[in-house]
């Protein structure tokens, strides 16, 4: 895979990331959601930390506020690192699962960016209401965006048998979490190196052999 084809790819991810955030921001409230099928629901939150909503104040004596542009401004030389390196790959015509796979998980991190960066400013609020796009009066302010999260799958919903000691009868789902396009493009580039990772990486792996 070239350069090109690797960046019809990034631009690919990035557009249906960022339709799918636009319209769900612009057509549910805060919490709103439809049942697609019984194990698959599109449910609008926000995400104003890291991975599984973790906030850099949960573990470090800041602000929200200041957590957050650190997160942020980290985020940004991460996807530069990135970034680099598929440029890198490309030029050296590395095999074309380790550039798709760097592809996919830059477009995942640029798609999350363009939320954390710009969101704060392009929207109002969206509690009780639907968000408006270019809002006069904005949630936010620049880079202190919050990623929207929609795709949520809990594929098993149900009451805990009567029987099991302490959780008898309480509510109990799986699979909580609730992530985007560009979280699941992440996933998969992360999957492939592991599961193809000999591909990926065939200099690496011979000379680890040879040694």
């Amino acid at each position: 895979m070239n350069l090109k084809k690797a960046t019809l790819l990034i631009i690919g991810v990035l557009l249906i990331d960022q339709i799918s955030k636009i319209y769900v921001k612009t057509h549910f409230a805060l919490g709103e959601y439809v049942d697609v099928f019984s194990w698959f629901k599109i449910l609008f939150v926000e995400n104003e930390g890291a991975a599984w909503g973790t906030k850099l104040s949960d573990v470090l004596p800041v602000s929200d506020k200041s957590g957050k542009l650190v997160l942020t401004v980290f985020r940004l030389f991460a996807i530069c690192g990135i970034g680099y390196w598929l440029y890198d790959s490309a030029k050296t015509k590395k095999p074309s699962i380790l550039i798709a796979s760097i592809a996919l998980i830059f477009a995942g991190a640029f798609g999350n960016i363009i939320d954390s960066v710009f969101y704060g400013i392009m929207f109002d609020d969206s509690h009780n209401q639907l968000a408006t796009l270019f809002a006069e009066e904005p949630y936010g302010t620049l880079f202190h965006g919050k990623v929207v999260d929609m795709l949520y799958f809990p594929l098993v919903d149900g009451v805990w048998p009567s029987w099991i000691p302490g959780i008898g009868g309480k509510h109990f789902s799986f699979f909580d979490p609730v992530f985007n396009i560009a979280d699941s493009a992440i996933s998969i580039g992360v999957a492939l190196l592991l599961v193809f990772n000999k591909k990926a990486f065939p200099k690496q792996n011979d000379e680890t052999s040879e040694a």
